[in-house]
């Protein structure tokens, strides 16, 4: 079995020599290697984007708006750009993409945008479903196939943090944790922090 380590700069090599600058590469290395991570097929469309644009080197998408319609996109340049700009989108809440090449691999960058924003993402394509968990997880649904070569759309919305409990279960929870404290006797005030009876000052 590879390591995380040599998934990276393998990816990021790769990445170099079908055209991607070296910081571009780097990127795509750590992209690639936290897909491998949480489970996702990283390396096996990383190689199959990689062999198709080695002769034509894809276009840089450089402004993110709220509908991105091209008659293909890179995932790799549309990661990297919503990560750059995610503070400017989130007011967005919702972008489309259309047309976005092997869209797994842009997975990664959103999820590291979740972590930035310090919110959940969810994102939509080909009937799945994927919920970024401040770059801790990626919890995938109705996944059938983890290599789409073409999402001819791709959905992307910032969900704002919410409990997944209800008041009233938090102040059951709360009551019950109260049954551990203790009360503090006399016994306890002079062994407690701060200056006790003598004051050697």
């Amino acid at each position: 079995m590879y390591s995380l380590s040599e998934i990276e700069t393998t990816s990021k090599r790769a990445s170099k020599a079908a055209g991607y600058s070296w910081g571009m590469a780097e990127e795509i290395g750590k992209a690639t290697s936290s897909l491998e991570l949480f489970g996702l097929q990283g390396v096996k469309n990383l190689n199959q984007y990689l062999n198709i644009i080695k002769e034509k080197h894809p276009e840089k998408i450089f402004k993110i708006e709220r509908v991105n319609k091209y008659d293909e996109l890179c995932p790799i340049y549309c990661g990297v750009a919503f990560l750059d700009q995610v503070q400017e989108i989130e007011p967005l809440r919702k972008i489309t993409f259309y047309n976005l090449s092997y869209p797994i691999l842009i997975l990664a960058f959103i999820s590291s945008a979740s972590a930035v924003l310090g919110k959940k993402i969810l994102v939509q394509f080909s009937n799945s479903s994927f919920l970024m968990n401040f770059n801790k997880s990626i919890f995938a649904m109705n996944l059938d196939s983890q290599v789409i070569a073409l999402a001819s759309e791709i959905s992307i919305e910032i969900l704002d943090n919410e409990d997944s409990f209800s008041n009233d279960e938090w102040q059951e929870l709360s009551k019950l944790s109260e049954k551990t404290f203790v009360e503090e006797s006399d016994s306890l005030k002079e062994k407690g922090a701060g200056a006790g009876l003598l004051d050697n000052d």
